[in-house]
């Protein structure tokens, strides 16, 4: 019996530590499935041949009201005033559907697509529960205002600009963009409609059209195309045309010397092919015809010399060769403030080339068009950015209206809130058309000179800025960060009406920026005072620059 006891205990033991072990593995299981952390990478979700299941929208409003902070009474009427983003426009972005095979790149590009879109702030797409060989995912946006009923005003280069307009992004939370507005610029007043439609009918078909009536001419322009909107898109086709008339001014040293009427007349198709995705490379293949015609005019209301470009008309086919590389890295605090920015490492190429024929006096041209960029992480907190676009034209052998452009964007990242970026960009052009001005000043980089100041036919501008993100968020609505800069840059060569360069210009300055978070109408907006070095005895000796700018 003595023995017989001595077993029983002895199962009964076993028993309990059977059940307890189940028990625990039963928790621990529960418990992974509860803890999103604990759910397998994405990357082995994959390779288990697992599918795609349930797939839910939390489209977020623009204010968190089950926070303090933000469950104020002006937050919550924005928020019931802001017509929310519809769950079918963030579902048709998205590049998978259930029971699609679930792949890890997909999320990814998926969020990158929302992202890009202005009436959001963030987009994440991530895997939340895995059963039955199923992965659900939930797909999280947070909308912005995009309603803007208001006065708009910037200056830079020494110049004004200001607007009353109507503008929505995000039309009844459907995607549309719809504004109405009218604008004093640089160069022209004009009352402007615009339209676009991303998504034409729930498709990625891309409507825009747009009518300008403006004081010196009048704009028609209409687009439809359906992109290469993902990396594995197998096709594409678009067409546009476009009539633009308008008055164009060439400037030297921030002033008008010489104006002439530009009337341009312009379509252009095309279709496009690719394999898709292959092997981390992508190649799109384009196939186009182009129907570009300039007629240039003395401009009636200019009374100093004038000088004429002569009309050119280029009706040609074109092909056109596009590489990309699948390599892509989301960063913070780099060119927007305490907001994901998605940056591409990999490399991207472009060329395009077609044949213009002979007509009407006008010799037959090689077009060429293309671009190149490229970025790296060479460090945890290094990033270098490199891009050159270059386009022109070679008639009777010889290269015509060409133009090559680059940039260099090196950051480095010191800390959580600081940050070193300088840039370097160049530009050349060879026998440049006449309307076409190679120029530098406090509209393009320059910011311690008017705008448009200096021209030739090469320039060349280093920037240098020490970044500082705070952590302060005045009510809620906007980040605030602060730079301090020097601008060095200089032009070569003369424009044909131009005077000589006046060589090195530099200047130094210092600048807030307020980080958009609950806009989508501009990113970051630039106050800035510049102080100029170099120059003539016309400029002033501090510029004042209120801009919005997509970048820091």
């Amino acid at each position: 019996m003595m023995h017989d006891t001595t077993d029983g205990r002895a199962h009964a033991r076993r028993a309990a530590l059977a059940c307890g072990l189940a028990f625990l593995l039963w928790a621990a299981v529960n418990a992974r499935a509860a803890d999103e952390e604990a759910l397998p990478t994405p990357a082995e979700l994959e390779a288990a041949g697992l599918v795609i299941g349930d797939i839910t929208v939390d489209n977020q409003n623009i204010f968190d009201l089950s926070d303090p902070r933000e469950n104020k009474a002006l937050f919550r009427l924005a928020n019931r005033l802001h017509p929310r983003t519809r769950v079918e426009v963030v579902r048709q972005q998205l590049l998978f559907r259930p029971g699609e095979p679930f792949s890890a790149r997909l999320l990814e590009e998926s969020e990158r697509l929302l992202r890009a879109d202005r009436y959001f702030y963030d987009a994440s797409v991530r895997p939340v529960a895995v059963h039955d060989g199923r992965v659900d995912i939930a797909v999280t946006t947070r909308d912005v205002w995009t309603l803007n009923p208001g006065i708009s005003f910037g200056r830079h280069g020494g110049e004004n600009t200001s607007g009353v307009e109507l503008e929505e992004l995000n039309l009844l939370g459907t995607g549309m963009e719809l504004s109405v507005a009218r604008k004093s610029g640089v160069d022209r007043d004009e009352t402007r409609f615009d339209f676009r439609n991303r998504h034409l009918r729930g498709s990625w078909w891309d409507l825009q059209a747009q009518y300008s009536s403006a004081s010196d001419g009048s704009l028609h322009w209409l687009s439809l195309e359906r992109p290469f909107y993902a990396l594995d898109t197998r096709w594409a086709a678009g067409a546009q045309v476009f009539n633009n008339d308008r008055v164009d001014s060439l400037y030297d040293r921030g002033s008008i010397v010489d104006q002439f009427r530009d009337h341009q007349r312009f379509a252009e198709a095309y279709g496009g092919w690719s394999r898709g995705l292959r092997n981390g490379w992508v190649q799109r293949w384009r196939f186009g015809a182009t129907y570009d015609d300039r007629q240039f005019d003395v401009d009636s209301g200019w009374t100093g010399t004038s000088t004429v470009p002569a009309d050119r008309k280029f009706v040609y086919p074109w092909v056109e060769f596009d590489l990309i590389q699948d390599d892509f890295m989301k960063l913070k605090n780099r060119d927007q403030i305490e907001r994901t920015e998605d940056f591409s490492l990999g490399a991207q190429a472009s060329v395009r080339l077609g044949w213009a024929s002979a007509s009407g006096g006008e010799p037959s041209a090689l077009m060429y068009a293309g671009s190149f960029g490229h970025g790296a992480a060479l460090s945890q907190r290094a990033t270098l950015l490199s891009s050159l676009n270059f386009s022109g034209r070679f008639q009777d052998g010889t290269a015509r209206n060409a133009l090559f452009d680059g940039a260099l964007r090196y950051y480095v990242q010191q800390s959580d809130r600081l940050l070193f970026f300088t840039t370097l960009e160049g530009a050349y052009g060879e026998r440049l058309d006449l309307d076409n001005q190679l120029l530098l000043g406090g509209d393009n980089g320059l910011r311690g000179y008017p705008l448009r100041y200096q021209g030739g036919d090469a320039r060349a501008l280093l920037t240098i800025e020490q970044r500082y993100f705070s952590r302060w968020y005045p009510f809620r609505l906007f980040r605030v960060g602060a730079a301090a800069f020097i601008d060095i840059g200089r032009t070569w060569g003369s424009a044909p009406l131009g005077t000589p360069s006046l060589g090195l210009l530099r200047d130094i300055g210092v600048g807030l920026r307020f980080g958009n978070s609950r806009s989508g109408l501009g990113n970051v907006i630039h106050v800035d005072v510049a102080f100029p070095l170099d120059g003539d005895s016309s400029i002033r000796k501090v510029q004042f620059l209120v801009e919005t700018k997509q970048r820091f």
